[in-house]
């Protein structure tokens, strides 16, 4: 029965008799991948479908983000989920800058990555305007699985990125491109 359960992988490394050896940033890459605290930012449909990934049918916990937090401050993983106005743009953006480095942003669903149908003065026409995007989930709402399957997208990056990736010239440039400092 035991063998039926589905380890985490640990990072390549050299083995010997006793000892164990790999980089340091392949270990902290591995806790943070199989550790992200999710922050929901829900205004609409896309919102139910986020629920429902949290629901014990889909189990959003399973991918080690057992835990929503719903302070910015306690979380590293940003889902905006549904149609955001203009006038809530300076919140997400908020929420966006008191979240602390490392963090990450899902857009999910078609209005939070491009406004989708609402092509009006008063929506937002996606989110990437105010924040930097790491992931766009497409769907109108998208399902259940496509909100994994963008999750599982940020565990890759969380994993692969260098730890000093965030202090080079071309991350600070990004920031500054949406006045971010």
């Amino acid at each position: 029965m035991a063998s039926n359960i589905k380890m985490v992988e640990g990072p390549d490394s050299y083995d010997g008799a006793g000892f164990q050896a790999t980089s340091f940033d392949k270990i902290i890459g591995l806790a943070r991948a199989n550790s992200l605290w999710p922050l929901p930012f829900a205004t609409s449909c896309c919102g139910i479908e986020f629920m429902s990934t949290m629901a014990s049918t889909f189990d959003l916990a399973r991918f080690g983000s057992e835990r929503p937090s719903f302070s910015p401050r306690q979380a590293d993983m940003l889902l905006v989920a549904g149609t955001i106005a203009k006038k809530m743009g300076p919140v997400v953006k908020q929420v966006y800058l008191q979240m602390a480095e490392p963090r990450w942003v899902i857009a999910i669903g078609a209005c939070a990555s491009s406004g989708g149908i609402f092509d009006t003065y008063s929506v937002l026409q996606g989110i990437d305007r105010i924040i930097p995007v790491d992931v766009y989930v497409p769907g109108c709402p998208p399902r259940p699985e496509q909100i994994l399957e963008g999750v599982m997208q940020v565990q890759e990056l969380a994993k692969n990125e260098s730890l000093r990736r965030r202090n080079t010239e071309e991350y600070q440039q990004l920031l500054n491109s949406y006045s971010i400092q």
